[in-house]
């Protein structure tokens, strides 16, 4: 009789038990992280008797929470790459509606510059005129300028949200390092699992996975070790590392992340290591777009200003001005050349012991160009020679010295050793375009008085006045090397058509030159005397050019076009004013539609257009992989949930199960009762 009661009490406990369990699902219904539990049951040990094996009942081996390490892995994957994109597509669309702003874009400030210039063009004796153009260069350099500061907007916003980012990390990895503790202890004391505190562990992995990607390791005590990046360690047992946000060794105004040892010391971590998670996408956006928004806006500001004052300096003022008075203001736009930045690693105590100079433009014969490229820089010193690496492909130039290792890039910036002392190991930031937008600005003398902008072309050339052919004289200009340490003085050229020269011919050049007849065989033609030949060809582009230092008319250059007759005359002089004379300013104006950027292969607007096309291409690639791996992180956490959320209706039919089951035993027990009642009374 004892027997039966003591089978039906197990079963009245594991019953109570599953009603226990199946309550505490369903009050855990809406309980973020909550992992539904379940009671695991087996039967006692039977009895053998002569009759066969008799059951003792069951009892409750433990409440296991329905958990999978597969599944919940791959909701941390998809949640770790949604917080990243998402968090890169917040910023970088930022970026891109300010590109895409058709008031507050570059396109119609450089457009209204462009036709302020081809207003004084139409008109270059017009004071008016000019002062439109120099005011729609300062509505241009104010919209350099603007973007300029929205971008430093969003940078000191980066560096913020690191930083937050960073303490929320620390506090996730303590409170996950305090749960493995207590954990163990808990455990050790009955051996079973503390289904709670399992689930306050993983629902904090979870939130942590939410700003940074990790991956973790269970031990055999219970507790969890926590890794990000190619196994640094967040925590390991009962024991967190902490990071920290702190200036950059190459860039103290660059906030990076790094991990605290033991002693305090900081080592920094390289930003590719950090994915996913909203870190992840705030240093995966500053590294890819916003980065790249500085250089090329420097970039743009650097190469219109260097371009354009090259072909400003080869001009004539109204004041008749040229670049051999010290009154002619050569450079319409001023910049200033950046700073090499020495790493705080460094082994040398000196910091300023190089020196960065932005290149002029150079000239392929049409027009001017940079080199200048949308990269930062590395500068570095082994102990013999000196590396320089671009950093946007880490192509890497070598050399004896900083001078020498710049001229073999050609990269569109020169060094200079300053004198100071290099250590093995030594490195320099270098970032050529990156704050020209900021430092961008038009000449105070310019600003002030528009009668200083070389509309004009210090050289003229006209046909005799008693000319009988019909040929004319167009083009006339000047190539940089017209402009040299001597200024050539006034002077006059007479030329003088030949039709009994076989070919047809000019003469007069001045001896020591070089003349150049673009299309002719010969084409180049070395002037010994005034009487020496050089061969006509009407339409072709004339080029007189002589050495620097021997003080000739050089670098000037004209087209004669049509049929003259023998004895026409040509006259190349110095213009003596530069009134009514806007030739210059044509070629200004020309450099908007001219190969100006990337050694002499993209326009302004093509670099422009293809930069605006990058961050809209970035954005419209986060926002798709954003809405894709959403739908991963939905079905992943389905599949999740279907395992181990809490559904009300199972646990109803739970319920009535486990009440049933607790009924049925209680009815063994009464008839147990009654049964002992019966042999008592018959006692």
């Amino acid at each position: 009789m004892s027997g039966l009661i003591s089978i039906a009490v197990t079963g009245i406990n594991a019953a109570q038990a599953g009603l226990l369990t199946t309550t505490n699902n369903i009050s855990n219904l809406n309980t973020e992280g909550y992992t539904r539990q379940r009671v695991v049951q087996a039967s006692n040990p039977t009895v053998m008797t002569g009759a066969g094996g008799f059951g003792q009942g069951a009892h409750v081996v433990t409440v296991e929470r329905m958990y999978s390490e597969a599944l919940n892995r791959q909701v941390l994957n998809a949640q770790a790459k949604v917080s990243s994109l998402d968090t890169y597509y917040g910023q970088v669309s930022l970026i891109d509606n300010m590109l895409a702003d058709e008031k507050a874009g570059l396109t119609p400030a450089i457009q209204s510059f462009f036709d302020g210039i081809q207003a004084v063009a139409t008109n270059p004796s017009s004071t008016s005129a000019r002062q439109s153009m120099v005011s729609a260069a300062d509505s241009m350099v104010s919209s350099f300028r603007s973007m300029y500061s929205r971008l430093d907007e969003l940078e000191s916003g980066v560096n913020s949200q690191i930083t937050s980012v960073v303490k929320s990390i620390n506090s996730y990895t303590g409170q996950i390092a305090d749960l493995n503790q207590k954990i163990v202890s808990s455990s050790s004391l009955n051996g079973q699992p503390v289904n709670d505190l399992l689930d306050k562990r993983d629902q904090l992995v979870a939130d942590l996975n939410k700003l940074v990607k990790v991956d973790t390791s269970k031990n055999d005590d219970g507790s969890y070790n926590v890794f990000v990046g190619t196994g640094q360690q967040l925590v390991v047992g009962s024991r967190a590392t902490s990071m920290a946000a702190v200036g950059s060794a190459a860039d103290k105004s660059r906030i990076v992340v790094g991990l605290v040892g033991e002693t305090g010391d900081i080592q920094e971590l390289p930003e590719s290591l950090i994915s996913g998670g909203e870190l992840g996408g705030l240093l995966s956006f500053r590294r890819e777009a916003l980065d790249t928004a500085f250089n090329q806006l420097g970039l743009m500001a650097a190469s219109v200003s260097k371009t354009f004052n090259a072909q400003n300096a080869l001009g004539q003022d109204l004041l008749g001005n040229t670049a051999s008075s010290s009154s002619f203001i050569k450079d319409f736009f001023t910049l200033s050349d950046p700073t090499a930045v020495a790493n705080t690693k460094n082994a040398s105590t000196s910091t300023a012991v190089v020196s960065v100079t932005l290149n002029g433009a150079s000239y392929n014969g049409t027009n001017f160009y940079t080199k200048l490229n949308a990269s930062d820089y590395q500068l570095s010193y082994d102990g013999t020679n000196y590396a320089l690496k671009r950093l946007s492909d880490n192509t890497t130039w070598t050399g004896a010295s900083p001078a020498a290792v710049s001229a073999t890039a050609d990269q569109g910036f020169s060094l200079t050793d300053n004198g100071g002392t290099y250590a093995a190991g030594d490195r320099f930031l270098i970032q050529p375009t990156r704050d020209q937008a900021r430092l961008f600005s038009v000449d105070t003398s310019v600003a002030a008085d528009p009668r200083l902008v070389a509309a004009a072309t210090p050289v003229r050339a006209s046909a005799g006045v008693a000319n009988s052919g019909t040929a004319a004289v167009s083009n006339v200009s000047v190539g940089p090397n017209y402009v040299i340490p001597t200024p050539v003085a006034s002077f006059s050229l007479g030329l003088t058509y030949s039709s009994t020269t076989t070919p047809p011919s000019l003469s007069g050049f001045p001896v020591g030159t070089t003349v150049t007849v673009q299309g002719a065989t010969p084409s180049s033609f070395t002037i010994a005397a005034t009487t020496d030949p050089v061969t006509y060809k009407s339409g072709a582009k004339i080029t007189i050019s002589a050495p620097v230092a021997s003080g000739l008319p050089n670098g000037i250059s004209l087209v004669l076009s049509g049929i003259p007759n023998g004895g026409d005359t040509f006259t190349i002089a110095t213009n003596t004013s530069g009134v009514e004379d806007g030739s210059n300013i044509v070629r200004l104006g020309s450099l908007q539609t001219q190969n100006t950027m990337l050694g002499g292969n993209a326009t302004y607007q093509d670099n422009y257009a293809s930069f605006v096309n990058d961050i809209g291409n970035k954005t419209a690639s986060a926002e798709v992989s954003s809405e894709a791996q959403t739908t991963m992180l939905t079905q992943a956490t389905a599949a999740k949930e279907s395992l181990s959320g809490v559904n009300r209706d199972e646990e109803a039919a739970k319920l009535v199960e486990y009440q049933q089951a607790y009924q049925a035993a209680a009815k063994v027990l009464e008839i147990a009762g009654k049964l002992f009642d019966t042999l008592i009374s018959i006692a």
